[in-house]
């Protein structure tokens, strides 16, 4: 009986400690908002000497602070400093958006876009941060555990492929390819040749879906394929939800 007692005892501690794991206590915005050492200052040089087109989005300070307390990460992080100081950056003409705390242009932050997908609740940690996408249905994220051991590497869901491909980036690494790396060479076989009539204005919360689908064999040319603009959110659910299809199909091929 005593066993039974002390038995189920250590498995209700267990279960207290994986519940403060999954939620941790939540820092405040004081804690948060570094003043002695912010990382935007060198976020800024990087755009001012970038090789490729970026815009910073003007940023709302009450969306800003809200978007930060939700993310809980300090802003002598780059991340931090990003979602603290921009409404999102667009990069190459609106090609490729970072996530940041929203903007008319680009009206998603880092907190509100991986609640419901990422997360269930601020605060939650989460497997995976999705923090940019691009104009081709891409996803960019800092993994936490759920791609493998190689923790806050950025992980790109490319679209055809369907699968999550490491950077062999870390998130500052990332933001600094993304202003200063050879764009055409990473999306090589991802742009159709007249891509960039049609990126300048471009709504940064829509991207374009392809048929046939990137990932099959006729989707392999970009050029014959066509192209609609969908909303990104309907976009992310879509791939994921069509790559366990594709896993789970792989999975009774193998066995």
């Amino acid at each position: 009986m005593k066993r039974a007692i002390k038995y189920s005892f250590i498995l209700f501690l267990n279960f207290l400690t994986l519940t403060c794991l999954a939620q941790q206590k939540m820092q405040s915005l004081d804690e948060l908002i570094n003043t002695t050492d912010p990382a935007w200052p060198l976020v800024l040089k990087w755009i001012d000497s970038a090789k490729n087109k970026v815009e910073v989005l003007k940023v709302d300070s009450a969306q800003a602070k809200e978007a930060l307390f939700n993310t809980q990460v300090s802003t002598y992080t780059t991340l931090g400093a990003i979602i603290y100081n921009t409404g999102g950056i667009i990069v190459d003409q609106g090609w490729l958006r970072i996530l940041g705390s929203g903007n008319v242009k680009l009206n998603r932050s880092v907190s509100a876009w991986n609640k419901g997908k990422t997360i269930k609740e601020y605060g939650d940690q989460p497997a995976y941060l999705l923090v940019a996408d691009d104009a081709v249905g891409g996803f960019f994220a800092i993994n936490y555990g759920a791609f493998g051991q190689d923790l806050k590497s950025i992980y790109y869901l490319a679209p055809n492929s369907l699968k999550w491909e490491s950077l062999e980036l870390g998130y500052t690494e990332f933001i600094r390819f993304c202003f200063d790396g050879n764009l055409t060479d990473f999306y090589k076989g991802l742009r159709w040749s007249t891509w960039n009539q049609f990126i300048a204005n471009l709504d940064g919360n829509k991207s374009y879906s392809f048929r046939p689908y990137l990932w099959t064999e006729g989707g392999m040319d970009i050029e014959k394929c066509s192209r609609k603009l969908v909303p990104t959110e309907e976009l992310f659910k879509f791939n994921i939800n069509k790559q366990k299809e594709l896993e789970a199909k792989a999975g009774t091929k193998t066995e």
